[in-house]
């Protein structure tokens, strides 16, 4: 019976369809449409991000492009009611609702996840199956389904449980867990805005937030679903258990980023050498740490590491780094008076401190010449250090042509010792 009605529905609306009122309906829908774009463009505020989950590159690739479009929609659907019979609206309101459930997700996953691939693939996945469930719904099939999934349960703890109870809090749950990213994503976003040194301050309030809104969000869409959260108990037991051992590594990895964090003994800029790999830190996750080398490879330190092995920190106490290069001048130059020239030289480069300024020193006496080393500072070691002490080394090089100074090639002194001639010898004893 139910599903003759459903057919006698779709067949009424296929006829309605056919009309030529369906033209003034399709006109209403086209300004319902143009409207709620100019409504979401005047909403928009000048600087606002291209990634904005609300109003998107383009305005229209919002999540506020559908929703006002569906409230027009509605409302001109109830107008349009009273003149005539409603057909395109309800196709239009269904397709609408389907996009504003795409749009949504996309957003939030994508606002939530940068940069991860999967999130592509969520958003085509989930875009398949809306539009299938608005086909099945406008055909009527979509209800018969439901129907039909209600007949088959399954005893589940001291009740019953059926398939469309499992679907709808399926449903249910990923509406939860969408909200709950939303909601942590935007928290993050105003945590984490502008810069400073308390940046890593509040990275770690923004993943406890998160973990916190997650495990909010997980509680409900259980209960929605209609798993009993007593049982959750015997799950935290096997847990707990699962990370004294198995999980002990990854367990240990979470601990130490929140330890990292919490500590500030490494912060988000700092210039750090691990395992003898040098870069940046730029990015300190809950399990892991991310350090970008100058060359631009990227390194991914797990946390533990960071807690357990030595660090070399660059940027802990103060910024400046001592660099040290080493030259040769031939015996003979006047070291006293080359000094000071070297030192004026090396201070006039660009990006050598002043204060404390660099120094040239006679380190030792080699087997081909005088070994000199030139010391100086720089500031800003994430700029790199090669290309400031090839600078360095230019200047002196210029200047040893200027005033004469000899570097030396590698010496060696022979002495030969020869044999006297048979003539040259002295006479013999008589």
């Amino acid at each position: 019976m139910a599903r003759d009605l459903n057919l006698d529905e779709l067949h009424e609306l296929l006829a309605a369809l056919a009309q030529p009122r369906v033209l003034i309906e399709l006109g209403v829908l086209a300004a319902c449409l143009v409207l709620a774009w100019l409504i979401v463009r005047q909403l928009r505020r000048p600087g606002t991000a291209v990634d904005s989950i609300w109003f998107g590159a383009r305005n229209f690739d919002g999540v506020l492009f559908p929703l006002v479009a569906i409230a027009i929609a509605l409302v001109a659907r109830v107008a349009i009611a009273g003149l005539q019979k409603v057909a395109v609206f309800k196709l239009a309101i269904p397709i609408l609702l389907s996009l504003l459930v795409i749009r949504v997700t996309a957003r939030v996953l994508g606002a939530t996840f940068r940069g991860s691939s999967w999130v592509g693939t969520v958003e085509r996945s989930l875009s398949w199956v809306a539009w299938l469930a608005v086909v099945l719904w406008v055909t009527g099939v979509l209800p018969l389904m439901l129907e039909a999934a209600d007949d088959v349960s399954w005893k589940m703890g001291a009740g019953r449980m059926t398939l469309r109870t499992l679907l709808e809090g399926l449903v249910v749950a990923g509406i939860v867990l969408v909200g709950v990213l939303w909601i942590s994503a935007a928290i993050e976003k105003k945590l984490l805005r502008g810069t400073g040194d308390d940046l890593s301050m509040r990275k770690i309030a923004a993943n406890l937030v998160r973990m916190l809104l997650l495990f909010i969000g997980l509680l409900f869409a259980a209960s929605a679903v209609g798993i009993d959260l007593t049982a959750l108990s015997v799950l935290g037991g096997a847990v707990g258990v699962g990370l004294g051992f198995g999980l002990q590594k990854i367990a240990a990895n979470y601990v130490s980023g929140f330890v990292i964090l919490a500590e500030r003994s490494l912060r988000i800029g700092d210039m750090v050498t691990v395992d003898n790999f040098s870069g940046v830190v730029s990015d300190i996750r809950t399990r892991y740490t991310v350090i970008r080398a100058l060359t631009g490879r990227e390194a991914i330190v797990p946390n533990e590491m960071l807690i357990t092995q030595r660090v070399e920190n660059l940027s802990l106490a103060d910024l400046k780094v001592l660099i040290t290069t080493p030259v040769q001048v031939a015996y003979g130059t006047d070291v006293r008076s080359l000094a000071p020239k070297v030192v004026e030289v090396v201070a006039s480069v660009p990006r050598v401190l002043q204060d404390p300024g660099p120094s040239c020193q006679l380190a030792e006496f080699a087997a081909d010449g005088m070994n000199l080393n030139i010391n100086f500072w720089i500031r800003d070691p994430e700029n790199g250090q090669g290309n400031v002490k090839s600078e360095v080394n230019l200047a002196v090089l210029d200047l040893f042509a200027a005033e004469g100074v000899e570097i030396p090639f590698p010496q060696r002194v022979m002495h030969h010792v020869g044999v006297a001639p048979e003539d040259s010898k002295p006479p013999a004893a008589s």
